[in-house]
């Protein structure tokens, strides 16, 4: 090797060797400009989705445990649809209306997916077309929540016909434009009122009544202007976070990680809680109901609330980890990358969530505020 290099020019040598330098410095220019790409990636994916209206404020659903098994997939394809989460209670009603959970086609999505129904027979491609269904006809409301829910019943003509008649949904629009569907339909024999009431009116077609059917599946607040409600007392995230925080730390030192445990009056009279049971006591204790004792879980918080982008989290807001599955871990944001939770080894006590913790590598970027 030595021989062949003195048999080359020193110049074709120095030549070859500023070459080589600069292909090298190229190469780690490109490595690096890509690994930013990731990051820069990577950190726009991870922002909370922020939709403007909603009409959404704190709300849950009382719905049936064969619906409360779809909650995980409402929240996986409103994601993938780009729907705000704090909707799945409002779709889990409205599912428990169609349905009840049950059969193939628990959103009764076929119609809007391929124009027949019992087209679809997958209960996730039901989840998946009903939410996509649902996301569009919401836009096409312009965030009008019952329009919305009357429109999933009638069909999309219901928001043409409001949107001539005053813009905004009432229940005598929803009665009005019942009678005059039915008119045109009557004569096939194929339509009949299902509900009794509604026959005086003449109002056989679809379900002029579908909003209050659904709303009574759900607890919350449904705002008149379509734009989303702040929760009670400026919600967790102001004065009364400080106040769940210190209820909550007056357990510090006291209490004991027991997985399934808080939810029976003995279990929190010796102490023994778990994270999410420790949340719902905290809260309690400032007049916020989220949720019976003895049912309380991570997914049943995670439904409630208004979803928070983790930049504007304040004290008081709940966020959620990934630990031994999604959303396995819940605590309450107490500032400086704190939060106050349950937690296996030492009980209630506060857990930094900062870079580079074990909390902070698994926060998912979950935030609601009661």
């Amino acid at each position: 090797m030595h021989i062949v290099l003195q048999l080359i020019p020193k110049k074709y040598l120095i030549g070859g060797t500023l070459i080589l330098l600069g292909l090298s410095g190229l190469l780690i220019m490109s490595t690096i400009v890509a690994i930013t790409g990731e990051f820069e990636k990577d950190s726009q994916q991870s922002e909370v989705t922020e939709i403007e209206g909603g009409g959404i404020g704190v709300g849950t659903a009382n719905v049936s445990p064969e619906v409360m098994k779809y909650q995980p997939l409402l929240e996986k394809y409103a994601q993938k649809h780009g729907l705000d989460t704090s909707y799945v209670p409002i779709m889990m009603a409205l599912m428990m209306q169609e349905s009840g959970g049950r059969g193939n086609d628990p959103m009764q999505s076929s119609e809007s997916y391929c124009g027949s129904v019992g087209c679809i027979s997958s209960p996730e491609l039901s989840v998946d077309k009903g939410v996509l269904h649902f996301k569009s006809v919401l836009e096409k409301a312009h965030y009008d929540l019952k329009l919305c829910l009357q429109s999933y019943n009638f069909g999309g003509g219901f928001i043409n016909y409001v949107m001539k008649n005053g813009g905004k949904y009432t229940p005598e629009l929803a009665i009005s434009f019942s009678q005059l569907q039915y008119q045109k339909v009557k004569h096939t024999g194929n339509y009949h009122c299902v509900r009794p009431e509604m026959v005086p009116y003449s109002a056989c077609y679809g379900d002029a009544k579908y909003v209050d059917a659904v709303l009574k599946y759900y607890t919350g607040t449904i705002t008149a202007d379509g734009k989303p409600a702040a929760p009670a007392s400026g919600g967790s995230g102001g004065k009364s976070g400080v106040k769940v925080i210190d209820a909550g730390k007056t357990l510090i030192g006291k209490t004991r990680y027991v997985f399934g445990g808080g939810r029976s009056q003995s279990d929190i009279n010796a102490g023994r809680f778990d994270c999410s049971s420790f949340v719902r006591w905290a809260f309690e204790q400032v007049g916020v109901n989220v949720g019976p004792m003895s049912g309380v879980t991570t997914d049943t918080l995670k439904t409630q609330g208004q979803a928070i982008n983790p930049k504007d989290m304040k004290p008081g807001d709940v966020v959620f980890f990934d630990t031994y599955k999604i959303d396995g871990h819940v605590g309450i944001y107490v500032g400086n990358n704190q939060f106050l939770g349950c937690q296996g080894k030492t009980g209630v006590a506060i857990a930094s969530m900062a870079k580079g913790t074990y909390f902070g590598e698994r926060f998912n970027g979950r935030v609601k505020r009661f």
